[in-house]
């Protein structure tokens, strides 16, 4: 008996050491309010964009939650709206594997809206299939739809500014690759429809996500428009939802295990999106609630702009 104890000890020192040591992250130490403020969280309805519109609407901020299911987003809107003791959490459709519905979103916003002061770019996909347009779902959702939207309210942010976008990436950023020759022909990351074609897509979708950020800022010098990129830290959310059966059955477990929860995966996105100093840090890549160094590709000025012009003549920009 004394011996199963003394494993079950070992075992929970275990799991307590590498939970808090590893996948827990710092929390975000910014004490700013936002009343009179606009946010804009695509994903809002779910995972960490529901965490993170949560804590931007107790913070005061009219949030706006960008979302293609209307039944869930309306109903995510509604839990803040009374958890927060906030009315100004609303719902509007965006779809972002439709680039016509990235144009249609824009001209209501800037219809209806009148201020923006942070753009959160949240959304993502890790899945096989293909955009309205065409496109692999995890380039066009991850990457061209937020560069599309973001570029269409590029003007009302900088009228607003000092004004913010924080583009969520991932560690895997690391092992993302661009074949531009790929792009042209398959309009697609990657040539196949594998589970490990979907997840080399997704991890160069989210160096779409850093190079981005990267060029961005190389642009908005001199504006009062900054911008940040970052690893939200591994975090059990709905992001896996279309994989297989078998495939979930062998990740949940360890997910609920150790992976941070959403409120937790929120913090370096509220970092980027409230932490007051951070100005001249425009362009960077954080994580933990601190900057972090990107991978090599990652700082690679000329990728980031041969990027962003592709993605400037996919979209019609």
């Amino acid at each position: 008996m004394s011996v199963l104890l003394c494993l079950a000890a070992c075992a929970l020192f275990f799991y307590v050491l590498v939970y808090y040591g590893v996948f827990r992250g710092a929390r975000c130490a910014a004490s700013v309010t936002l009343e009179g403020r606009t946010v804009l969280v695509t994903g809002g309805n779910t995972g960490i964009g529901k965490a993170t519109a949560l804590e931007l609407a107790k913070r005061g901020a009219r949030v706006i939650l960008a979302c293609r299911n209307q039944e869930k987003a309306e109903a995510a809107a509604f839990d803040i709206r009374r958890e927060s003791g906030n009315n100004q959490v609303v719902f509007m459709q965006l779809d972002l594997a439709s680039l016509k519905s990235v144009r249609s979103f824009a001209k209501t916003f800037l219809k209806t809206e009148p201020r923006l002061d942070i753009l959160i770019n949240n959304a993502g996909v890790i899945c096989q299939g293909r955009t309205e347009d065409g496109f692999g779902l995890a380039f066009g959702v991850n990457h061209l739809g937020h560069f599309l939207l973001t570029n269409l309210l590029l003007e009302r942010l900088q009228q607003c500014g000092p004004s913010r976008v924080v583009n969520v990436a991932a560690l895997l950023h690391r092992f993302g690759n661009i074949d531009f020759p790929l792009l042209a022909s398959k309009k697609d990351l990657v040539s196949g429809q594998s589970t490990w074609c979907n997840i080399q897509a997704y991890c160069s979708s989210k160096l779409c996500n850093v190079l981005f950020t990267r060029e961005l800022a190389n642009r908005l010098e001199g504006t009062r428009v900054t911008c940040y990129s970052l690893h939200p830290g591994v975090i059990y959310t709905e992001i896996c939802r279309s994989l297989s059966l078998w495939q979930q059955l062998l990740i949940v477990p360890f997910a609920k295990l150790f992976f941070m929860d959403p409120e937790g995966g929120s913090q370096t996105t509220l970092h980027c999106a409230l932490q007051e100093g951070i100005e001249p840090l425009s362009g960077r890549y954080f994580s933990n609630c601190t900057l972090q160094q990107v991978g090599a590709r990652g700082r690679d000025d000329a990728l980031a702009k041969k990027l962003w012009e592709l993605s400037e003549r996919l979209t019609g920009l």
